[in-house]
């Protein structure tokens, strides 16, 4: 899915805005709208990942050598 997501934001930034063949107009939606679904479905795909939950940090006190 991701991929053809990818896919669907390149086709939209290589192609134009709106385009008008016989007096039947198209318009996309604008790229920023496309990116910002992009954006929230990845964060809604690792929020589901209960693995990502458990990782591992290593925490330094600034007083310790």
């Amino acid at each position: 899915m991701a991929e053809d997501l990818d896919n669907v934001i390149k086709q939209i930034a290589e192609g134009p805005e709106s385009a008008e063949v016989d007096g039947v107009r198209v318009k996309q939606q604008p790229l920023p709208d496309i990116i910002d679904a992009d954006k929230h479905l990845g964060s809604k795909k690792a929020g589901r990942n209960p693995v990502k939950a458990f990782t591992r940090v290593k925490i330094v006190s600034p007083g310790t050598v």
